[in-house]
């Protein structure tokens, strides 16, 4: 065996001896609070990509789009079909759009409703809380209804929350917390969103 080869078995003997150790400490199950946060692309595509695996293990998700739901959405148009999954969609799509707070409020307070009974149903074991962020930080939903509401969902549930400026009280809480980083994005150079691409 050459020197460099045995200078990599070594380094990879190190490296598995340390996650090896990671593993073996790793004795808790339960489900997890994942928070997909920042202002780079990608944080909705890693949630359906975890509600894709679910899925695939036969396992009932609930997904609840707060912003999005009225765009195309190719994830969700080829997963739909799975009677594992139950999509709640708020009906006035993005809030920019329609610049009336009253309304916007009470379409999110309806969909909560959805999103409530998902976070309570021990069945449902991925819950998908898309874009709430924003719901936050306009004061559609108060944090202490949607901390409450996490807090004391069944045991066995994981919950996904994306957006931009995910509130720190949700940061805290969280089990695993992803900050998508812009590097650069494409719609600021003028390049438009591109079907199968970005939705």
């Amino acid at each position: 065996m050459s020197d460099r080869q045995s200078r990599h078995q070594q380094s990879m003997q190190k490296l598995k001896s340390r996650v090896d150790g990671k593993v073996a400490q790793a004795t808790e199950q339960r489900g997890q609070l994942l928070v997909f946060t920042g202002n780079g692309k990608g944080k909705t595509t890693a949630a359906w990509g975890t509600v894709t695996r679910a899925l695939g293990y036969g396992y009932r998700v609930g997904v609840v789009q707060f912003i999005k739901g009225l765009w195309e959405c190719g994830e969700r148009q080829r997963l739909e079909e799975d009677a594992n999954l139950e999509v709640a969609i708020m009906g006035t799509g993005f809030t920019w759009e329609t610049q009336n707070r009253e309304l916007d409020t009470q379409a999110c307070q309806a969909v909560w409703h959805d999103a409530e009974r998902m976070l309570a149903d021990p069945e449902v074991y991925l819950v998908v809380l898309d874009e709430i962020t924003y719901m936050l930080k306009f004061g559609y939903l108060d944090i202490a209804t949607v901390k409450a509401a996490i807090e004391a969902r069944p045991g066995e549930q994981t919950v996904i929350v994306t957006g931009r400026n995910a509130h720190r009280e949700l940061v805290a809480m969280a089990d695993t917390v992803t900050e998508m980083q812009e590097t650069r994005h494409a719609f600021n150079s003028g390049l438009q969103a591109r079907r199968g691409i970005d939705f």
